[in-house]
């Protein structure tokens, strides 16, 4: 990934923003070429020196199949697989500059926030396993419902058979690229026109205009240094 120097993000930073992953692409060489897969994943900072990331897919998927161990221990013996983790991302037109006023030389772009998470796909298919990551996932997704639904609510029998077509998937961390362009290239003023721009109703999604209005405004003086 290309990072300058001005959208680095710390390590500080990195962790927040995996710890707030919920679903993710998740992609693979294969000997016939690139596999990819959308699907729920979480943090678990434990493992090794960057921790891994944790989900499953269904049995059927032949995604999985790549992480067939080459040495006996799970790991893939076709490289390292990829997941792209996306924060919040947002237009930003010229006119949101105060620049454009001074001497109107200025052009869109587009800020976001994303990891390139690289690692060694490990498989799990033991059932124990499977259990307690649906379990998790199951529980903090269900978090913001005022009746939360359980796995336990479902009759025991049909979980069973249910994480009997499923198969588990860990991406055991080894490096991450992460960038967080929030228009720290600009002035100070014209980031406080971009987090006044993007606070304004528009036709755009406005829950992630006001998510990326708060990561810029986070980038000015006296302001927490996370996105």
């Amino acid at each position: 990934m290309y990072v300058p120097s001005h959208f680095t993000m710390s390590a500080a930073e990195t962790r927040s923003l995996l710890a707030c992953i919920t679903a993710a692409d998740l992609i693979t060489p294969t000997s016939e070429g690139l596999i990819a897969t959308f699907l729920p994943l979480r943090y678990d900072p434990g493992p090794g020196e960057h921790g891994a990331l944790l989900g499953h897919v269904a049995r059927n998927n032949e995604h999985w199949r790549a992480a067939d161990a080459a040495d006996g221990n799970g790991s893939s013996g076709s490289g390292d697989s990829l997941v792209i983790v996306r924060g919040p991302d947002a237009y930003v037109s010229p006119s949101f500059y105060a620049a454009k006023r001074e001497h109107g030389r200025v052009v869109p772009t587009w800020n976001y926030v994303t990891a390139h998470v690289y690692g060694q796909l490990i498989v799990h298919d033991d059932v124990d396993w499977l259990r307690s990551l649906v379990t998790t996932l199951t529980e903090q997704h269900e978090a913001q419902f005022a009746e939360p639904w359980a796995v336990t609510d479902a009759p025991a029998r049909y979980i069973e058979g249910q994480l009997k077509a499923i198969v588990g998937l860990e991406l055991r961390i080894t490096r991450i690229e992460a960038k967080a362009k929030l228009s720290q290239n600009r002035s100070e003023t014209d980031r406080i026109g971009v987090v006044a721009g993007l606070s304004e109703p528009g036709s755009a999604d406005t829950t992630a205009r006001a998510s990326m209005a708060a990561a810029v405004q986070s980038t000015l003086p006296d302001q927490p240094s996370e996105p």
